[in-house]
């Protein structure tokens, strides 16, 4: 048996940055987000965003990657969105997405930053903050 404890921080956008995730939409996305991550055995500890993106602060476990783990989340909560007309219109989130691994001792303050989006966006756009993102961790574009 493998005991792994790989945090990731990852931060994804809806496509074209629209704010589909409003007051009313984003609690009822989130929780179906972590209800489809239980059953898959993808361990959430934080997630939240503002209305045109999510941060999510996960496990990652010993047989999945960074991008299995994300293509089961992105993809399915798109799927289910759109199949229960949670939108107006066609829901879809953008192909890109920013993630880095989180030591232990950062994990605390990572989990505060997720949870207060709404409060930082107050002033900070989500390109400000992709940009941010980007330096802070010093991530360079793959695949």
């Amino acid at each position: 048996m493998a005991f792994v404890k790989v945090m990731i921080h990852a931060v994804w956008g809806t496509k074209n940055r629209e704010p589909y995730l409003t007051k009313e939409i984003k609690p009822v996305v989130l929780a179906h987000i972590r209800e489809n991550a239980k059953e898959k055995k993808i361990f959430i500890d934080t997630i939240d965003g503002s209305t045109e993106h999510l941060h999510c602060l996960f496990g990652l476990n010993a047989d999945m990657t960074i991008a299995k783990v994300l293509q089961l989340v992105k993809g399915e909560s798109a799927f289910w969105i759109n199949a229960n007309q949670i939108t107006k219109t066609k829901f879809e989130w953008a192909d890109e997405y920013y993630a880095a691994s989180v030591g232990e001792s950062q994990i605390e303050t990572v989990r505060k930053y997720i949870q207060g989006q709404e409060e930082h966006h107050r002033t900070k756009t989500y390109q400000e903050e992709a940009e941010e993102f980007l330096r802070t961790y010093n991530l360079q574009r793959h695949g």
